[in-house]
């Protein structure tokens, strides 16, 4: 067993903290603000790395900050994101609560490091002198995390920037080129929610190419929606999968049976 400060050789455990990011503020998995890669992700997740919520501080100068995302479909598995040093407490609460340096000497480990930890405290700040103990390496990855691997059908929930750059990937489309199925799309931003379904030769990844394409797919309310707003706001997610050889048909009355499930004729984006 290889633990994290194996590989990080911090000198004192005592002035590191560690932050396990399950989101940063909202309902876009935290995992892919780092796929991303956008200026504005990057800011996403440092600013939710250096967040305060309440009257309590959770660093101090001098502190060394590991930030971690959890990797979908890996249980207790986190991807290393950031590591960092406080220069200076603004304390400010319920806001970004430090200025910081990056720590560039580990840059080679950013992004790279997959450590397996499995936190059994509400606490998702943690001491290095109780916690570094406990994180061991699942796995140092030969480039930069990009979610080149599909992570199941059960575990898609990518937005759609994400998915434009995922649906490239020889995994993902040989995963989505060759099934059938009912998908959800869910608008974070007010919580309506789309039912489709795809079957004939398009496919899974057929359709969603369509989405990437038009943003819209087709739909009538979604073409009122701006563009950006789409991109911004909507996720994509698979509620059942078939194979090739299953009859349309069945995939049709399922997306019918979800329709009425999720309600989404009354309260979403389906309009038939």
């Amino acid at each position: 067993m290889i633990l994290l400060n194996d590989i990080l050789q911090l000198p004192n455990p005592k002035e590191v903290k560690l932050r396990f990011n399950l989101n940063f503020g909202n309902k876009r998995p935290a995992i892919d603000y780092f796929t991303d890669q956008t200026t504005a992700s990057k800011k996403k997740m440092l600013d939710g790395q250096y967040w305060n919520y309440g009257k309590k501080g959770n660093f101090s100068v001098g502190n060394i900050s590991i930030g971690f995302v959890p990797i979908p479909g890996k249980t207790d598995c986190w991807l290393l994101f950031h590591v960092g040093k406080v220069t200076k407490d603004l304390k400010v609460r319920n806001g970004v609560g430090y200025e910081f340096v990056d720590l560039t000497n580990y840059d080679m480990f950013v992004g790279r490091i997959v450590i397996r930890f499995k936190n059994q405290s509400q606490n998702l700040i943690r001491r290095g002198d109780t916690t570094l103990q406990l994180c061991e390496i699942e796995e140092i990855l030969p480039n930069v995390y990009n979610n080149d691997f599909f992570p199941g059908y059960a575990n898609v929930n990518f937005s759609w920037r994400s998915l434009q750059i995922l649906i490239t990937k020889s995994s993902w489309r040989s995963a989505l080129g060759n099934q059938k199925g009912v998908y959800l799309l869910v608008d974070c931003k007010t919580g309506k929610q789309y039912v489709g379904s795809a079957y004939g030769h398009d496919m899974l990844l057929g359709r969603w190419e369509t989405y990437i394409n038009t943003c819209h797919g087709g739909n009538k309310k979604m073409k009122r929606l701006p563009i950006d707003y789409i991109k911004d706001n909507f996720y994509f997610s698979i509620l059942e999968t078939f194979n090739q050889n299953v009859d349309d048909q069945i995939i049709i009355d399922r997306e019918s049976y979800w329709k009425e499930v999720l309600r989404t004729r009354q309260f979403g984006y389906n309009d038939n």
